[in-house]
């Protein structure tokens, strides 16, 4: 073989391994640039996926600092209405007694004229016994205690005793009405009691 000749196949020979090198060179460099899209394109869907997440959390802020908001205002409307509640629990009561303060200042009028105290006093029976009623019908208000009822330290106080011929302790003297609201007493019944003589 010549020395042309084979210088020319070694030009050749050369040619090749470079243009091999030269592809490989750019198939590297090929993968290395889709790497880099590809890693830039999971960094945008992280950073789409963080925005999603920070909104997510923005939106269940709101929602918290709503639903806070609702129950501090609800639970001022509560308050507000125990408030009335406690303020104005009286009123209906205190609108019906004045029907008989109305009855009792007519009566007090009747009375500056009036000649018979038997009627003075029967009208102060009628407005005691309306104003009663109405305690009773309307409040469950009811009064007990009278004489010869049997003494119940539950309900009845005792501000004296005396022996008699009783079997059983009882009511000699009321002083003071005692009275009930439903089932629950609010005034005890101030009584004077009589037991049975010690033997």
């Amino acid at each position: 073989m010549s020395e042309e000749k084979k210088d020319e196949e070694l030009d050749k020979a050369e040619n090749e391994t470079a243009s091999e090198v030269k592809e490989e060179e750019v198939s590297e460099l090929e993968a290395k640039a889709s790497s880099e899209n590809n890693a830039e394109e999971k960094e945008e869907s992280a950073e789409e996926k963080i925005a999603r997440l920070e909104k997510e959390i923005e939106d269940l802020k709101k929602a918290a600092l709503y639903k806070a908001a609702e129950n501090d205002n609800w639970r001022k409307r509560m308050m507000q209405q125990k408030e009335d509640a406690v303020s104005y629990a009286n009123a209906s009561l205190l609108g019906d007694l004045l029907e008989s303060l109305d009855n009792f200042d007519r009566t007090i009028e009747a009375a500056e004229n009036a000649t018979d105290p038997k009627a003075i006093a029967d009208g102060v029976k009628m407005v005691s016994k309306s104003l009663v009623s109405m305690l009773e019908n309307k409040y469950n208000l009811t009064g007990y205690g009278a004489v010869g009822d049997a003494f119940d330290p539950d309900i009845h106080e005792a501000i004296g005793m005396q022996e008699g011929d009783v079997s059983e302790e009882q009511l000699a003297a009321v002083y003071l009405k005692g009275y009930k609201l439903k089932d629950k007493v609010i005034r005890h019944a101030k009584v004077m009691v009589v037991k049975p003589k010690s033997e």
